[in-house]
Parts: structure tokens; sequence; C-alpha cells
């Protein structure tokens, strides 16, 4: 059974987290990111928690391939409550310090995660190259084990919402 349109967009506009994969070096490679929905895409900052240094993998991997999926999930002792959402797309990473190209769109990126994640009012929401993923997505599939889940989710989301 698959997650409604109203629990899809919940969970699009209020999860936390989710993981992102890469066709990676030597196969997939998958990272937990934080994002935002924005005009119809999905948002991700390489923002300034620490980093080891050099580009990340993640970044090197797009610019050789730009095709991504993003992963959200939830697991629950309770199985009626599982559900997953994947988001496949094309990722294209833009320079917030370059503005010039869609610079009103990056900026409601921005203005979104930061009202998405308070925590970027102590850790700066982009790091010293100022880059962001912009995912355009190409198709969403997803599971739950139940209505009663699906609307679990949706009760919860908009708890979180409050």
């Amino acid at each position: 059974m698959e997650l409604t349109p109203d629990a899809i967009k919940a969970v699009l506009d209020r999860w936390p987290v989710a993981a992102l994969s890469t066709s990676g070096d030597r196969g997939p490679h998958a990272v937990p990111i934080v994002f935002a929905r924005s005009q119809g895409s999905l948002w991700s900052p390489i923002d300034g928690k620490p980093k080891r240094g050099g580009e990340l993998a993640r970044v090197r991997h797009i610019r050789r391939d730009p095709h991504v999926s993003l992963l959200f999930s939830n697991y629950d002792d309770d199985w009626s409550r599982l559900w997953w959402l994947r988001v496949d797309g094309v990722a294209e990473i833009r320079n917030a310090s370059q503005r010039r190209r869609g610079a009103e769109e990056i900026s409601e990126a921005i203005a979104t995660m930061r009202r998405k994640y308070p925590q970027y009012e102590r850790v700066p929401l982009l790091g010293p190259d100022a880059l962001l993923l912009r995912i355009g997505v190409t198709q969403r599939r997803s599971w739950c084990a139940s209505r009663e889940g699906d609307a679990a989710l949706l009760a919860y989301l908009s708890q979180s919402a409050d």
C-alpha cells in the first residue's frame, strides 16, 4: 500500500532527515542529510558543521553522475506503522555566493531551511564553499504497512509542526 499524497507532502515538508544515495567510486554511497522542499525541488546545504578536508564524496559523485535517490523511512515496533518513501531525482550543485542564476530560488530555499531547522541559528547554514544541492524530483515510490500507519504518520507530523 502506498502513502497517501497528503502523507508524502507532509514527509517532504516536515521529516527531519533523509538518506542521500549517490553513485560512488566503488558502488552506492549513502549519507544522512537535512533537506527542505522549496518551489517544487528538494534542497540540501553543504553546511558549516565540521567536515573532513577536501571535496565531499557526495559532491564529487554528483558532479560525475547527477542521478540520486533520497530515502525517508520509519521503523516502529508496531509494524502497522512502518513506512518508507523513496524520491529519485537529478541533483545539481548550486553555489549560493554566485546568485546570478536563480537568486530568488536560492534565497527562498535558504529561508525555508532556516525555518525548518532552528539549529541554523547557531551553525552556519552554508560552509566556506556556499554549496547547496538542488534535487529535481523525477519519480516517487512509497509503501506503508496500513492506512492506520499512514494516519499515524500524518498525526505525528501535524503535532511536530506545532
